[in-house]
């Protein structure tokens, strides 16, 4: 299945695009399921017709789900009450009813993660259109499952769980309580749902189509984002220059707007693969206005994304290790090796990488940002790497 992420800075109106894009792919024969994290169903007002918390077909070969994270979180919650029955009991702990529960922070997230991964397995479709929040929140909520996962790993390894036998024995020596099976279990069922929906969103038929307005804020918030994107390995396929008003305008107001989104488009167009999507002078509402702004090459193949891209030996025996980070600002990069990790920091983003085993045998021998790619080149320890000729 081919997913596209689609997100934007809030108000560019990414959600009306998105809408926009499924209903083209349904209309050229494309099986379709439009995902979306919209909370004031502005997508049920595009499409002109209502979408609920289920999966609904809204026309042929189109369905749309909002999913409910509020009755996801109280599902959940319901069925932790029952698997953990006898340890609560015994506690004396009173059950929350579902009408009592509220989602907790960060309950919302995961509940559309995991919707992510529901849709993206399902055999119905063969295109997902994710209608994401609006950035930053979009950035951070791509960024979460590898994050998470790399949380659990830390706090309570997999490698331990395998000495359970010896785990009452170890208590007793350490003078401390050990952790139970259920925590490691726990974990271990939350790492297989990360890692599910962090394969969705690093699968090579995964891409991200960025909309906004055309001018000074927008082209901020685009460089930003690619940036961000390009730091969790994520494409930037293309960019939607949306609202874009007609060549001939009155000479009013409106023609110092025009200049400025002439200039905008023309320096996306240089960096991005840009598409202008017109201003139809009203909200967009029903199919017909959809159709005006829908864009063109949905079915189209995304290129492959590799990142980091391969490792390579330059001419002086140092392996380089290629990052690519357009956008990047030198001044905003900072690296820092940490044991067999590496934290990448690259303006208000953040990543800590694992090295490759070959480079974990190496020291850092410098860095440096050249044409949107930060190289960092890696000198063998003489102490980790075989002599030649042994």
């Amino acid at each position: 299945m081919r997913t596209i992420l689609i997100t934007g800075p809030g108000g560019s109106g990414r959600t009306t695009v998105a809408a926009a894009t499924a209903q083209r792919a349904a209309g050229e024969g494309t099986r379709t399921l439009l995902l979306s994290a919209d909370h004031t169903d502005t997508l049920g007002a595009a499409l002109g017709t209502g979408t609920g918390p289920t999966p609904t077909e809204v026309a042929p070969l189109l369905t749309v789900w909002r999913p409910d994270a509020v009755d996801r979180f109280r599902q959940d919650l319901t069925a932790f009450q029952t698997r953990a029955a006898n340890v609560l009991d015994l506690l004396g702990a009173a059950r929350l009813d579902a009408e009592e529960v509220t989602p907790l922070p960060g309950a919302e997230e995961l509940s559309f993660l995991r919707a992510l991964r529901d849709a993206a397995l399902s055999e119905r479709y063969d295109l997902l259109v994710v209608d994401l929040p609006p950035l930053p929140q979009a950035l951070a909520l791509l960024a979460l499952p590898e994050e998470m996962r790399r949380y659990l790993r830390r706090l309570l390894p997999p490698e331990r769980q395998a000495a359970r036998a010896l785990r009452p024995v170890l208590g007793r020596l350490a003078g401390v309580p050990m952790p139970a099976e259920w925590l490691y279990e726990t974990a271990a069922r939350w790492d297989v749902e990360l890692a599910a929906v962090e394969a969705v969103l690093t699968d090579r038929h995964t891409s991200v189509r960025l909309v906004a307005e055309p001018g000074p804020a927008g082209t901020d918030a685009v460089r930003t984002a690619t940036l961000g994107l390009a730091l969790r390995a994520l494409r930037t396929e293309a960019l939607i220059a949306n609202r874009v008003l007609p060549e001939t305008v009155p000479d009013t107001w409106l023609s110092g707007l025009l200049a400025q989104q002439r200039k905008a488009l023309a320096d996306w167009e240089e960096q991005y693969d840009a598409h202008a999507v017109p201003h139809l002078g009203h909200d967009p509402h029903g199919t017909d206005d959809l159709a005006a702004l829908a864009v063109p090459g949905v079915n189209a193949a995304p290129a492959p994304v590799e990142w980091p891209v391969t490792d390579r030996l330059a001419e002086d025996g140092v392996l380089v290790w290629h990052l690519p980070l357009p956008g990047a600002i030198r001044e905003d990069l900072d690296l820092i090796r940490r044991g067999d990790e590496l934290v990448i920091s690259a303006g208000p983003f953040r990543r800590i990488v694992p090295l490759p085993s070959a480079l974990r045998r190496c020291t850092v021998a410098g860095a440096g940002l050249r044409e949107g790619e930060l190289r960092i080149r890696f000198a063998p320890d003489p102490d980790l790497w075989p002599a030649p000729g042994r």
